[in-house]
Parts: structure tokens; sequence; C-alpha cells
């Protein structure tokens, strides 16, 4: 039962996704249903007479590139047939997220996904020899983040507060996915307060770089550590949104925008998601300050999802 329930879910999600779009999310969450590796989708697209490459395929569904030419719409309209999707379900969401603004926006809603879905995080993880969780519970979590005067992800700064599940703990492993477009060869890591920079993992074609911050302390179960780190980016172009995701139930999550004077947005909103494929809800506009020029949201005790802000250029 658990299983079904779980299928039933996946096939909700992307039944979902394909009426309301965008076009790479739809795409990624068709090729993760039907469990297929990009390889293995290439494979078929061949069979079908189309020749499109394993990276741009990756592109696609990270919203990075969108297909244009008559060739990768021969492949869209083949990839409904491999996936088993309706007729032009694909292409009309194509159609309709047409324009800058939106491609902008799900470039940069899709990237975080994608990192995930591609098991980097994962493998980087392993190399590290952290567990998921690292043993760790989060108590508070404030996030800052910066926009630069191109309209860049200039950089952030997190603020912990962890607990230590059991004896020995002496690390957190912290992720940082840049937007499309981003070179994680450029980035750096700052360890700021009551922690030291061990490790460093960068993968280019994500945009994904993992960081052990190493404690000053072993802790002990039961303890606590207070602890800051900053990532230095300002790598890509055209940010549109900064979105945090929850694997598990924790402590207090506030998320702080800032923009600088020279790029500053038309609009900006709050929002949620069930998972990183579900629909949007918990929409809620945001009101810039004036003289700091940033938007923030508290989630008192977060659940696993989405929660993020998202903003539009005048």
């Amino acid at each position: 039962m658990p299983h079904a329930t779980q299928h039933a879910d996946v096939a909700a999600e992307l039944d979902s996704v394909l009426r309301g779009g965008p076009f790479h999310v739809a795409l990624r969450a068709a090729i993760a249903a039907r469990g297929l590796p990009l390889q293995r989708v290439q494979h078929h697209l061949s069979r079908h007479g189309v020749r499109v490459g394993v990276t741009s395929l990756s592109y696609w569904q990270q919203g990075a590139r969108r297909p244009q030419r008559p060739e990768s719409l021969r492949a869209v309209r083949a990839l409904e047939e491999i996936l088993q999707l309706p007729a032009e379900s694909l292409l009309r969401l194509l159609a309709g997220d047409d324009g800058p603004a939106s491609a902008q926006r799900a470039a940069a809603r899709a990237y975080h996904a994608c990192a995930v879905a591609s098991g980097v995080v994962d493998r980087f993880l392993a190399e590290l020899g952290h567990p998921p969780g690292g043993g760790l519970d989060t108590v508070g979590h404030h996030e800052r983040v910066r926009i630069g005067p191109r309209r860049e992800l200039s950089g952030r700064e997190e603020h912990l507060i962890v607990r230590a599940r059991r004896d020995g703990v002496d690390r957190f492993v912290a992720v940082h996915h840049g937007d499309p477009g981003c070179a994680p060869e450029r980035m750096a890591v700052h360890a700021l307060e009551n922690c030291r920079t061990g490790r460093v993992r960068r993968h280019h074609d994500t945009g994904v770089l993992v960081a052990e911050l190493l404690f000053d302390v072993r802790l002990r179960a039961g303890d606590t550590c207070l602890f800051r780190y900053a990532v230095e980016d300002g790598t890509a172009q055209g940010s549109g949104e900064y979105v945090r995701t929850f694997d598990s139930t924790g402590g207090q999550y506030a998320l702080q925008v800032r923009f600088d004077p020279a790029a500053l947005p038309a609009r900006c909103h709050r929002f949620t998601q069930p998972s990183a494929t579900g629909p949007r809800g918990g929409r809620r506009e945001l009101a810039l300050s004036g003289r700091h020029h940033s938007v923030h949201l508290v989630e008192p005790r977060v659940r696993p999802g989405v929660v993020g802000i998202g903003w539009e250029w005048g």
C-alpha cells in the first residue's frame, strides 16, 4: 500500500505540472515518473530518429535552456510519446513559457530541484562520509541572501543553531545551489563563527557546491552549537527567486533577501510547495523595506517541502 500511495502522489504531481507548467518542471517530473536516466531517454530519442545530447536534455529539465530549433521541437514531440504523455502536452507548455521574465523565473525555480534529483549532492555527501541529517537537528535557521547590482545572486550568509542527536558530532555539511550559468569553481566559502572550513566539493554542470564546516568542539548528544558561515557567489546573471527545501520537520526558519540599490525589483512575494515538482501555493506579496531594500519571511516551525521568495524585475 505505501508503494501504491507513493505512485499515486507522483502521478498527481505530474498531472498538476502538465496542466500548469512550466515546461522544464513538467519534463523533469515526467522523466522522474518513468524512472528513466537521461542516457536512456537519449537512446529512445535516437530510435525515433532524433539526435539530442544528454547535456541538452539536462539543460532543458533545469530550465537553463529551452528547445527552440525545429530539431529540438521534434525531440519534444518524441518525448511525449517516449514518456507516455498526452499529445501536445509538453509543446503547449513550451509555447506558454515564452518571454524572458518567465524563462528567468523558471530557470531559477528549477535549478535547486534538478541538482537534488541528479544525485550530485548525495554523491558528495557519501564522498565526505556524511550520512543524511548528519546527526543534527536544526533548532533555528536565519538565512540572508544578497542580490547584487547585476541582479545576480551575490552571496548568502547562514546563522544556524543545531542540536546533536548523538555523541561525537563535529561538523555540518553546507550545500549551495547556484543559479543557471554559475561557476562553482569561482565561489568561496567563509567560516564566520564557531566553525572552520573543511573539504569542499564543486560540480559545474549543476551549480552545486558542498562544504564541510568543522565545529570547534565535538558535541555530545543534546549539546547545541551556534555557528555562522557565508558563501560568496556572484557568478551567474539575473536571479529571480531563492528557495529552501526541507526534508524533515525542524525549528524556526527566517529568510531575508536584500537587494542592491542599483537593482530593485518591481514586486516580491513568498510562496510554498509541498515538493520540488508540486504546485505552488501560499503566495503572499511582500513589501520592500525603504532603507535596506529587503524583504523577509519567517516560518515558526518548518515542515517537509519548499519555501521561498520570488521577485519580478521592472
